[in-house]
């Protein structure tokens, strides 16, 4: 982390693509509010800025500006779409609202002038725009380097300074060179190198653990996923066993979690694991509640007194660690108080009490899922756990719709596990983000054996992605489908009926709460 990247976030839902972008460059990025003295900045020693993008326009009264003197620092900077129209307000440009908005696929053409940014980049290339401002006078010192249908600066630049804007969005997919454009900005302008690593992580990390927990004891709720599983292997190897990890049967899991948990860390990797039922506690907490907001703080908070609850057999800690990751945070709160909207409270960010006796130990909340079992590969954790496909903090409960009871548990949890083995056996459950099944609160009438049924629907879920954030729907075979379809029919007692969900993120989660 000697080298960084600080982005600013303006509120943009892009701002963490920027951070995984720069990290897929194997340079560290950190992702600060949007107004961040730039002292505190300057304090970081960062190599270069990025301002992102965001939902307001600069001329607005309640605008999020930065300070300004982020353009004094001596480093390069960067705005993208927003943090664009944030370099022409504050360096003597103009911005004004665009005769036509600018969404969707763009033909970006560079000028012949030669600029860093698109160095090795053909002179015409596929582009994403996402704005409804526009930059109409560039600021002095400035020039424009690129050109979009709509847009004359689609690109600029100040060589002296090094500051830099791009009117559309080169983190994302569908600029098809975006990756090189921001590769360039990090290595050829900024000048970092390859140092970004796992294995420099591990050494990191378990340094800063260390240093945060000392001698205390600290207790982890391992899940069996893939995050709380890494997070474990991580603070045994930095804490020993200061780590006492709690395993809670909540009623809510998948089939066999129990052994398979208990198999890997308590025989194999020799972690202090203790093991609660709680089943009976979680499902009469839930019992009639169908919003799944409720749902997911009514599991964290349960899952808090079960915690402090076991404190009491395993011995006095100081710390609660948790699995969580970036993505959780961006989602669940506006990091550091940005204007981002939330989309959605996940258990161990939006369900915790205020009366928590725990500190907390989150040692993957900067990490990205991939990145997840990139670390759980260096600590030596078996491609089972690692390479498992993500499953909900809340389980099954964010999986049926409606109000959770044990019976549509069981059935739930019977058609998931037809859905695991098969994909396992064509092959395709390594190949995918997540697949799973998922409970509707839809009753259909159904003829099995010459008699009229009226039993549940399931709805199956395959998704690719790279990191959680956006998600597509696998084109999963005819024949899985179909072999999946008739083994839940004629396997699973309450269920007659199987659809496939083809719903991308966005627009949709890639849980159905």
């Amino acid at each position: 982390m000697n080298e960084q990247i600080v982005i600013l976030d303006f509120g943009s839902q892009y701002t963490q693509v920027i951070a995984r972008r720069i990290r897929e460059c194997n340079v560290y990025s950190v992702i600060l509010r949007y107004d961040t003295p730039a002292a505190e900045i300057a304090g970081l020693k960062p190599k270069g800025i990025i301002l992102s993008g965001g939902p307001a326009s600069v001329y607005d009264p309640a605008a999020p500006l930065p300070d300004p003197a982020v353009f004094n620092l001596g480093v390069p900077v960067l705005g993208i779409c927003y943090g664009l129209q944030v370099i022409g307000k504050f360096l003597g440009g103009k911005v004004e609202k665009g005769l036509k908005r600018e969404f969707g696929k763009g033909t970006l053409r560079t000028t012949a002038r030669a600029c860093a940014l698109f160095a090795g980049l053909p002179a015409e290339q596929q582009v994403w725009n996402s704005h409804g401002d526009k930059l109409t006078a560039l600021p002095k010192g400035f020039q424009a380097v690129a050109v979009t249908e709509n847009s004359d600066f689609a690109a600029l630049e100040h060589p002296g300074r090094k500051i830099y804007g791009l009117q559309f969005h080169p983190e994302v997919a569908h600029t098809l060179h975006g990756r090189e454009i921001i590769a360039n900005f990090v290595h050829q302008i900024c000048g970092c190198g390859k140092h970004w690593t796992m294995h420099n992580y591990v050494d990191q990390a378990v340094a800063a653990l260390r240093a945060q927990i000392g001698g205390e004891r600290v207790i982890l709720g391992l899940s069996g996923g893939v995050d709380s599983s890494v997070a474990a292997a991580l603070l045994h190897r930095a804490v020993g066993d200061q780590l006492n990890c709690i395993f809670v049967n909540n009623g809510l899991l998948r089939g066999r979690e129990a052994d398979v948990v208990r198999e890997v860390f308590s025989r194999n990797f020799k972690i202090k694991l203790h093991y609660r039922d709680t089943s009976k506690l979680f499902l009469s907490r839930l019992k009639g509640v169908t919003d799944p907001e409720r749902k997911r703080k009514i599991i964290g908070k349960a899952f808090i007194e079960v915690f402090q609850a076991a404190t009491k057999r395993v011995g006095k800690a100081r710390f609660l660690a948790q699995g969580t990751l970036y993505p959780d945070v961006i989602e669940s709160v506006p990091i550091a108080g940005n204007p981002a909207a939330m989309i959605k409270s996940h258990h161990n960010v939006g369900g915790l009490p205020k009366n928590l006796k725990f500190e907390l130990v989150e040692p993957l909340k900067c990490l990205f899922k991939d990145e997840v079992r990139q670390l759980g590969l260096e600590l030596g954790l078996p491609k089972e756990i690692v390479f498992r496909q993500p499953f909900p903090g809340p389980g099954l409960a964010v999986r049926i719709l409606g109000a959770v009871t044990t019976r549509r548990c069981e059935i739930l949890r019977a058609a998931d596990t037809i859905v695991v083995e098969e994909m396992k056996a064509s092959d395709w459950y390594y190949k995918i983000w997540q697949s799973f099944a998922v409970l509707l609160p839809v009753k259909s009438v159904g003829v099995m054996g010459d008699e009229r049924t009226y039993d549940y629907t399931i709805a199956l879920r395959a998704v690719e992605s790279q990191d959680g954030m956006t998600a597509d729907w696998v084109k999963l075979p005819y024949d899985l489908l179909e072999r999946v379809s008739s083994r839940v029919i004629n396997e699973v007692k309450g269920v007659n009926r199987v659809v496939f969900d083809i719903t991308s993120k966005p627009p949709g989660t890639i849980e159905w709460e």
